[in-house]
């Protein structure tokens, strides 16, 4: 049965999602570019971002359950750690994490036309992953915009995962909040690997789960003990998908 679904999915899937994918990224894009100038970069991201990812959610469809909600604290600002299975992960935390946030992303992405230009004008923080130097350098120049609510979001993994098995987790989310002296909000999502698995094409409708975590206090850490706090913070991240698991 599922076959037969997934086949008759498929016109819908090219001949109207897809399309309507590009042209919701392009519109939302220059409304936000026209936010940043007519109000400011938070008002265009939240209303630009959550009804972008709200609407290419809806038109997947995909549902989505949020659990947690209550452990993120009002004006509170974090450096957000998330997993990372599935591009559609983009549109569960812009769609549901109800906060203010600067992504972390790759410099390849200010290449790429309306999502580029929408990010850098609401002022996401492309780093060149490629230049160690020039990475840092563009970290430490977005700790200034992490202030009055307004938080940083990593994959700390660098790229998506290609099975529910978390990788290894990279050390700038950490050390950026040790440096800013703010708390870390784990986040675990699940179900998105497979409405749109890594690396492919074959998008499926489905339900996602997004679990927000304690956040976790950074007093007491430092460089020297960072790998524990890197370790305690995947630790938390993977319970999540360990409730999900049985969830099923």
């Amino acid at each position: 049965m599922k076959k037969i679904v997934y086949l008759l999915y498929q016109p819908y899937k090219f001949l109207i999602f897809f399309p309507w994918l590009v042209l919701s990224t392009f519109f939302f894009a220059l409304w936000a570019v026209i936010l940043v100038y007519i109000a400011n970069p938070k008002i265009a991201s939240m209303v630009c971002g959550s009804t972008w990812a709200r609407l290419n959610a809806y038109m997947t469809p995909m549902w989505v359950k949020v659990s947690g909600r209550g452990n993120i604290a009002e004006k509170q600002s974090y450096v957000i750690v998330s997993n990372h299975q599935s591009q559609y992960d983009i549109f569960v935390l812009y769609g549901w994490l109800g906060v203010d946030f600067k992504w972390v992303m790759k410099q390849e992405l200010r290449k790429v036309p309306g999502i580029g230009i929408g990010c850098e004008k609401i002022g996401h923080i492309f780093i060149d992953r490629s230049n160690h130097e020039s990475a840092i350098a563009s970290l430490n120049a977005a700790k200034e915009k992490i202030v009055n609510g307004t938080s940083v979001l990593f994959f700390p993994e660098g790229t998506r995962s290609r099975d529910v098995a978390l990788g290894p987790f990279k050390k700038g989310a950490f050390k950026m909040a040790i440096d800013l002296g703010l708390p870390i909000l784990p986040i675990t999502i699940a179900g998105t690997r497979n409405i749109l698995p890594s690396n492919t094409m074959k998008l499926f409708p489905g339900k996602a789960h997004m679990i927000i975590h304690e956040p976790i206090d950074i007093s007491g850490f430092n460089d020297a003990n960072l790998p524990e706090l890197i370790e305690r913070t995947r630790s938390m991240i993977q319970s999540g998908l360990g409730v999900q698991s049985m969830e099923k």
